[in-house]
């Protein structure tokens, strides 16, 4: 059963037109009328809204996914997008520490420490954004430029991250 809903769920995201996100919308909602309460059905509903940039609504779907226990790289896509969602809502505090909860589970995701810092620079922690950014300049790019000078890059990440924990 799980494995046909998957299918059913990818294959709406297929036919996706993300300048008319309405069908897409309705198609979800159908599936989620099919099976009440499933994690991934929720989380696809949630996207599809926020595509459409009706964030709010959206991020009443990806609670509800959370709550209901979604796992593996659903889990993981949720919490960016959840988090990104309560950034562009104005709910920074909110999309702070659902990032960090999503990076506590998701320690390697770049993608999280990506929209973190992004968080981090609306809420005018410019510093900690460009810091974090810098980190993970240091742990992901490996060429040898960036090998050459990462102790320095890391340092100055470290020395940005504090300052705007000092303030």
């Amino acid at each position: 059963m799980a494995q046909e809903l998957r299918a059913q769920l990818d294959e709406v995201f297929a036919a996706r037109d993300r300048s008319n996100m309405a069908p897409t919308i309705d198609a979800f909602l159908n599936v989620l009328e099919q099976h009440p309460g499933d994690p991934e059905a929720l989380y696809e509903v949630g996207g599809a809204y926020d595509t459409d940039g009706q964030e709010a609504e959206a991020a009443g779907y990806y609670q509800r996914a959370i709550e209901a226990g979604l796992q593996g790289k659903w889990l993981r896509q949720c919490y960016l997008q959840y988090g990104s969602t309560l950034r562009n809502l104005g709910r920074y505090p909110e999309s702070l520490a659902l990032l960090d909860e999503g990076l506590a589970a998701f320690p390697d995701s770049e993608s999280l420490k990506v929209f973190r810092a992004l968080t981090l620079h609306a809420m005018g922690s410019v510093d900690a954004a460009l810091g974090s950014m810098l980190v993970l300049v240091a742990d992901r790019l490996r060429t040898d430029e960036i090998l050459r000078y990462e102790a320095a890059i890391r340092g100055n990440g470290t020395y940005l991250e504090s300052r705007d924990a000092q303030e």
